[in-house]
């Protein structure tokens, strides 16, 4: 009995071990990215490193972040305006469809349901010329509007919250319709209340997802006022006379920026993803 207490104990430590050596060697880029933010150019590649940097640039990088010549204010604006657009429509849309795929009975619905299906396999960079021909052909090209109707709708959304659509029992809807209640009425009185765990879920997730994207800005913006702020970060290497030059400490206060309301939203709503995904996987 002892010693398979003492072999449980000891498979615990090599655990947490092992679980501890993983996070430490994942938290060790983020760790040189916030000390990098805070030293003099000349000192981001001293060896060897400095985490705690000797001479101090205080706040200044991020002053020139922000005040500078970088724009960087104008940038996050963009990035707010993309990103909170992207993640209400495509709620909107998206719990629209999975609600007529898992509660409404019509023609060739599991048929379409497999064709959302297997445009999930399909890869987002074989679409980008097909897009960017359409964001062309729209008079789209070079405007945030491009960035967000391109994301409106995805598959993934439609089938998670189908999924979870699916398990809210059907009797609920019928003591609705006896009531009077149209589908419209069911779908914004019932269906999408009893839906805010996994559309909590899903939306932390758009908005990180569309917040970090980088490949549809590169490609569907032009005009540098319309940068998002992950092309922004570009703005930190200059090129001149054939030399390029890299701002490293200003690129690091600007990745500090960048991912700031990111962590912002994963302490303040960390509860509402882990509880949208255990009941998911509870219900599934």
């Amino acid at each position: 009995m002892m010693n398979n207490i003492k072999r449980i104990n000891i498979n615990k430590l090599l655990l947490t071990l092992i679980i501890f050596l993983f996070a430490l060697t994942t938290i060790t880029p983020l760790v040189w990215m916030i000390s990098t933010s805070f030293k003099l150019e000349g000192n981001v590649f001293n060896y060897p490193i400095e985490w705690i940097p000797q001479e101090w640039n205080a706040l200044n990088n991020y002053k020139e972040v922000l005040s500078g010549k970088y724009n960087f204010l104008l940038y996050y604006w963009n990035s707010i305006i993309v990103t909170f657009s992207v993640t209400v429509i495509q709620l909107f849309v998206c719990s629209m469809g999975a609600y007529a795929f898992s509660k409404i009975k019509f023609k060739f619905r599991d048929i379409l349901f497999l064709i959302i299906l297997a445009a999930m396999m399909i890869p987002p960079q074989l679409t980008l010329v097909p897009r960017f021909m359409i964001a062309r052909w729209l008079n789209l090209y070079d405007t945030l509007f491009a960035l967000i109707i391109m994301k409106v709708f995805s598959p993934y959304a439609v089938f998670l919250l189908r999924q979870y659509m699916i398990t809210i029992p059907e009797s609920i809807m019928e003591a609705a319709k006896i009531d009077g209640a149209n589908y419209w009425s069911i779908f914004i009185k019932i269906i999408l209340p009893m839906s805010k765990p996994i559309l909590s879920t899903l939306g932390i997730l758009t908005f990180v997802w569309t917040w970090n994207s980088y490949l549809d800005p590169l490609v569907f913006i032009r005009s540098v006022e319309k940068y998002t702020i992950q092309l922004g970060i570009r703005q930190f290497v200059e090129s001149a006379g054939g030399v390029t030059t890299t701002f490293y400490s200003l690129q690091m206060a600007g990745a500090v920026l960048a991912i700031l309301p990111l962590f912002i939203i994963f302490i303040l709503l960390q509860r509402q993803v882990i509880e949208g995904i255990t009941v998911g996987a509870v219900k599934g």
